[in-house]
């Protein structure tokens, strides 16, 4: 019979705000994990939601979750067709917030495979199977048509060429922008091989925000969460070409996904901006005469934090220094109109965000913040 009980669905925002890192960690990744599930349509339960809150809270672990979320599906007397997709969700979202607030991670055709089974294990009989067929996928955003992807029996060597490629790229000297531009790239070549038969994008999603922390980005992971459908289609309009009809893959619109989450842009992402053949009020919309391609360079809401921006630069440094290379004196005059404003609105990070006393606390530019100390090298999106 049907489940009609109610359960406590969470805020995750809320958690997500909360001065608590263990919490704001696990709410972080639940809201990725269940924002993500879109990209292939999917909804999870307000059951899944409830039990990932208990999770939140502390009240049980990860592995616990995963056997609740078993229990919960294997003791259904009746099942509708909606109960297969909202399992898939339920259990593959479960598997990300795991994998997602792990520590480890492996830059390599194993390890790309492994986040592949992890995710999809008891979903899918080919979880973390390269698969040995070839595939086509009818994109909305193509009206129908589908992306090229790699043929079977060349995708092994596909995976290993991009991640070799990448391991080997030198990112020294490369402003902000350049960098976040070429990891869009990186990201659309790897997404484009397409190894599985099912959860591409789900795959490529958790193995990029894994890739970036593990480099030294403190990416926000709402934003996987909240735009997962525009990231896949974006992927889709970066590795689509039809010559006949005068269409050339499109990375403009990856790009702009990647500066809002590397470099906290605010650019506009919008799924109807990228469908063939738009009709002309969304073409218009999408590139008003009036509005800016280049977002403000110093986008801060004082000059406070934007002269404090421009003394750290690529510096690690601690209060101290910071004091005598700013000619201040009144600490707490600094950290009330300096760096306390400076942390909370995201262009500064501690060293050691977990311990506040830590005796060698330093203070350094998140990416939001040296978007704009590299800002003069900014340039604009390729119309």
């Amino acid at each position: 019979m049907a489940d009609n009980k109610k359960y406590s669905v969470p805020d995750f925002d809320e958690y997500i705000r909360s001065v608590e890192p263990d919490k704001k960690e696990k709410a972080s990744a639940w809201k990725t994990a269940i924002g993500l599930q879109a990209v292939d349509g999917l909804q999870t339960s307000d059951y899944l939601k409830d039990t990932a809150r208990k999770h939140i809270e502390g009240d049980i672990s990860i592995d616990e979750v995963k056997k609740l979320i078993n229990g919960y599906y294997q003791s259904k007397t009746a099942r509708v067709p909606e109960d297969e997709e909202t399992e898939e969700a339920d259990k593959v979202s479960a598997n990300i917030a795991r994998i997602l607030n792990e520590q480890s991670f492996a830059f390599s055709v194993t390890g790309f495979t492994s986040i592949h089974r992890r995710l999809f294990e008891g979903v899918f009989k080919f979880a973390g199977l390269i698969r040995d067929y070839d595939i086509t996928k009818k994109e909305w955003v193509l009206r129908g048509d589908t992306v090229l992807y790699v043929n079977a029996e060349d995708l092994r060597g596909a995976l290993e060429y991009d991640l070799k490629q990448e391991k080997e790229f030198s990112y020294k000297g490369l402003s902000i922008v350049q960098t976040v531009s070429h990891i869009a790239r990186f990201v659309s070549d790897i997404w484009q091989i397409h190894p599985f038969g099912e959860g591409n994008t789900r795959t490529t999603a958790v193995f990029s925000i894994k890739y970036l922390r593990s480099i030294g980005f403190e990416v926000n992971n709402d934003l996987f969460a909240d735009n997962s459908w525009y990231f896949r289609n974006a992927l889709v309009r970066a590795n689509y070409r039809n010559i006949s009809k005068g269409i050339e893959p499109d990375m403009n619109f990856l790009i702009r996904f990647f500066r809002n989450l590397m470099i906290g842009e605010n650019n506009k992402l919008k799924n109807r901006y990228m469908v063939i053949g738009a009709p002309d009020g969304w073409i218009s919309e999408q590139h008003p005469t009036s509005t800016r391609q280049v977002p403000d360079k110093h986008p801060t809401s004082s000059p406070f934090i934007l002269s404090l921006i421009h003394i750290i630069g690529g510096q690690q440094l601690s209060a101290k220094e910071l004091l005598a290379a700013m000619n201040l004196k009144d600490r707490e005059n600094f950290m009330e109109k300096y760096l306390s404003p400076a942390i909370r609105e995201g262009f500064i990070t501690m060293l050691y965000p977990d311990s506040l006393k830590h005796p060698h606390q330093k203070y350094l530019l998140t990416p939001k913040g040296l978007a704009i100390y590299n800002s003069k090298h900014e340039v604009p999106f390729q119309k």
